[in-house]
């Protein structure tokens, strides 16, 4: 019987991209079905004014030296069509009138500045350091193992730091080695980039953020993230890929339990044999599937799950350069007070925000604003829930009141921001949800905590339905380097079986 197509990608963000051009690539007919008219998902940036604004994309780790996504994207044929800026800074960390700290992305640089700041720590912070560096690089480099557990286990017996700290949460591990909570707090300020507090956060995956971007350097895309979706989607099309765009799949056809095609938004079907969904396992299992077709495990086991955090973003358009209104870091974490319990209310609240992290694209111009102006994003982690409950008529005076609060936060680092905004647009949880489907507006998939790690979800990347693969941030850790690394990943071993 033949078929229309060997795959079929559903959606065009960072893992379907990745997925559909290593399949072209490898000689595997691809079909790539996008709902909106662009590639990316949240991979993209929009226009107000005489500004392009980024919609997510922070730091890109993993491009310097070895890195994992380098490698990936040098075999995508990705890597040439994109210019790169290196931030020499990791992060800048602020708690008014209790500290701030400047981090270099150099593993001794961050132990001569931390021991400058907080004296009698040296030998602990090369300690911890070192731990954090073996624990992190090991999980970079172990996912290209996912399906070799003979090899893995080999692998963790000698690595005796893996297996002592790994599952333990960061707090935990942070607590063993110091006592003062600045410290601490400077030494947690990725816990954003997980979405996860660091209390419940598996040391394990902040290691993981932490040697990705000292190791392999924190980089900011000229273009921004629509530069590397557009790369992506070129690499595959220029292998003879097809892709399709203003075009929704409404479910995923299957014959005796197993997948074979899809059935697009106008009616027609297209066969496969193999489908690749890039929209999250919620959606998959439960919509674009007939239930019967489900295996009832997998039904449980997203009940057992949680949904993950989502964000509100202030993206501002200033008429100053970024060093004039004091931005010298692109990563800036701002936040009102060192207490935890401080972060854990306002994700499920309202209340003025007590945290952001304020990304400028422009200490080092990327080109998204035009000359002597800058591009800032006020990001804020946030579930969904605050937002759901607000009453439509009420929605606009909320989204006002909420950006208000992130620029009185701004103030404390780049006091004369509001007197040069020449464009603003808010974004919420709802906006997200609305714009990506994602359930919740979830920007993580589920809640990453120690319980939702990969090592205890490898089914997630199981074909659970029969010629049916998921990829997404819903099957692996969050972020850029983890759905597209991961995606290429699965894919390479994809190509054996097809």
């Amino acid at each position: 019987m033949s078929v229309d197509y060997d795959v079929i990608v559903i959606g065009a963000g960072n893992a379907g991209l990745s997925a559909a051009a290593t399949l072209q690539r490898g000689g595997k007919r691809t079909l790539l079905v996008e709902r909106h008219n662009v590639p990316g998902g949240a991979a993209t940036s929009f226009v107000r004014g005489r500004f392009e604004f980024e919609v997510s994309l922070h730091q890109l780790g993993g491009m310097g030296g070895p890195g994992p996504l380098r490698e990936i994207l040098d075999e995508m044929d990705v890597t040439r069509r994109l210019r790169l800026i290196q931030d020499e800074e990791l992060y800048r960390t602020v708690v008014p009138g209790v500290l701030d700290v400047t981090l270099p992305a150099d593993w001794q640089g961050m132990v001569d500045v931390l021991d400058s700041h907080y004296p009698g720590n040296r030998a602990a912070l090369t300690r911890f350091l070192e731990i954090v560096r073996e624990v992190g690089l090991w999980q970079l480099t172990a996912r290209a193992n996912l399906h070799r557990p003979k090899e893995q286990a080999e692998w963790l017996s000698g690595l005796t730091d893996v297996r002592r700290y790994g599952l333990r949460t960061y707090r935990e591990v942070l607590d063993e080695f110091f006592t003062d909570e600045r410290l601490k707090f400077v030494l947690s300020s990725y816990w954003s980039y997980n979405g996860q507090l660091p209390s419940l956060m598996s040391f394990m995956d902040m290691a993981r953020l932490l040697a990705l971007f000292v190791d392999t350097k924190p980089y900011q895309i000229v273009g921004g993230s629509q530069a590397l979706s557009s790369a992506m989607l070129d690499s595959f099309l220029e292998a003879g890929g097809e892709a399709r765009f203003n075009t929704s799949v409404e479910k995923i056809v299957t014959h005796g339990g197993r997948a074979v095609g899809v059935r697009l938004d106008d009616g027609e079907t297209v066969s496969c044999r193999l489908v690749v969904s890039n929209a999250p396992s919620i959606t998959t299992y439960t919509q674009l599937l007939d239930p019967a077709d489900v295996p009832a495990g997998v039904l449980r086991d997203l009940g057992s799950r949680r949904m993950g955090p989502s964000a509100s973003v202030l993206y501002l358009g200033l008429d100053a350069p970024a060093a004039e209104l004091g931005f010298n870091t692109a990563t800036n974490f701002l936040t009102t007070d060192l207490d935890e319990r401080t972060l854990a209310r306002s994700m499920r609240s309202l209340d003025p925000a007590p945290f952001l992290l304020a990304s400028c694209y422009d200490v080092r111009p990327t080109g998204m604003a035009p000359p002597g102006a800058s591009q800032v994003n006020l990001v804020t982690i946030q579930y969904a829930d605050p937002w759901e409950a607000v009453p439509v008529e009420d929605y606009q005076q909320a989204k006002t009141a909420y950006a208000a609060s992130l620029l009185d936060l701004l103030k404390a680092i780049a006091p004369e921001v509001r007197d040069v905004i020449e464009e603003a647009e808010i974004a919420t949880p709802l906006t997200f949800k609305r714009y990506l489907s994602q359930p919740g507006g979830a920007i993580y998939g589920f809640d990453q905590d120690a319980t939702d790690s990969w090592l205890f979800r490898e089914d997630d990347l199981k074909p659970n339905v029969p010629g049916l693969v998921l990829v997404s941030n819903w099957v692996t850790a969050g972020g850029y380097n983890s759905t597209i690394v991961t995606a290429a990943r699965l894919s390479r071993r994809l190509l054996d079986v097809l």
